[in-house]
């Protein structure tokens, strides 16, 4: 059986200690120094989630609020809207961001592009490109990096690139928690104006050590799965974006809804799915089966268990 992913046994002893008051450290402050030197913002607070972490991020922005047409997550768009934000969705390739598409848009000043650091969980966005164009057009970029955090490529998570990085540190990101988040910038002016939201969305020393010890390996957890699911890309028929780096692998299919039954009942996980079925505005709008290796607990990347989904995934299509 499939184990889904939880706090490494370190992160839960720590987080044990401090709600049992044998362990005082200041832990926020360790977390936002970690942070800091991940993604070279000088500018960092810790959240009580993913999602509060966007409203700061979007409560700052005076003009509209740029989401892809796919590929990021439902929550910008709810957000944004509860918000009173003006939403502009711009087109893309399979849920990647070009900047050509960016410049077929009417954008008011002082609008923000909101997108993840993967499209779909499944390919790595060009942040460098994306940030060359937006910062040429006063375009403030808000990268959603929950899931690349820690790349040692320095592309995905880099605060050269993008002006704000927000990140969740819930279940089962690669900083696993189960809960928190934060937010970065290095304009200080963003959390300036937004002293409310932040004041809603404090969390406890408990989450932040359990932030603190996830931090400490994050870029080895994030290799480990890069190279799991390039494993996956190599070996299965028809993989989308298959020779991008990401953390899930989407399988167009026009029989994707029995697939992914099938692929469900084959490949039995002790809580929680790491299948995923498309159509979905998180992944991508066309018929298919997204693979969550993302979801998997690390000892369920080693070969024997991926080359299981290969097999099973090969049978089906």
């Amino acid at each position: 059986m499939f184990k889904f992913k939880t706090p490494s046994q370190k992160t839960l002893k720590q987080m044990s200690e401090v709600a049992k008051g044998e362990n005082t450290k200041n832990f926020e402050q360790s977390c936002i120094d970690k942070i800091k030197e991940l993604t070279k913002h000088e500018n960092v607070k810790i959240t009580s989630s993913g999602n509060n972490s966007i409203f700061i991020a979007l409560a700052a922005i005076d003009g509209d609020i740029i989401i892809p047409d796919q590929g990021g997550w439902h929550g910008f768009k709810q957000i944004a809207k509860f918000l009173k934000k003006d939403i502009i969705t711009v087109k893309t390739d399979e849920g990647i961001i070009k900047p050509k598409y960016l410049d077929e848009l009417e954008i008011k000043e002082n609008s923000s592009l909101i997108y993840t650091s993967f499209a779909g969980y499944c390919a790595e966005q060009d942040t460098k490109a994306i940030s060359k164009y937006c910062k040429n057009n006063g375009i403030t970029t808000i990268e959603d990096a929950s899931a690349g955090i820690g790349d040692k490529k320095h592309k995905l998570g880099n605060g050269n690139y993008s002006d704000i990085i927000i990140a969740s540190t819930g279940s089962p990101k690669i900083i696993n928690v189960g809960n928190g988040g934060f937010i970065t910038t290095n304009n200080g002016e963003i959390f300036s104006k937004t002293s409310m939201p932040q004041k809603l969305s404090k969390t406890s020393n408990i989450i932040c050590s359990g932030i603190d010890s996830e931090l400490e390996n994050v870029d080895e957890k994030l290799e480990l799965t890069f190279n799991a699911t390039e494993h996956l890309k190599n070996n299965i028929e028809n993989a989308l974006h298959a020779n991008k780096r990401g953390v899930n692998v989407i399988i167009p299919n026009s029989n994707a809804k029995e697939i992914g039954w099938n692929l469900k009942r084959a490949l039995p996980i002790d809580k929680s799915g790491f299948i995923t079925i498309c159509p979905n505005y998180n992944r991508v709008k066309q018929k298919a089966i997204a693979v969550e290796i993302k979801n998997l607990s690390y000892d369920c990347l080693e070969k024997e268990y991926l080359d299981r989904i290969i097999s099973e995934i090969n049978s089906l299509q």
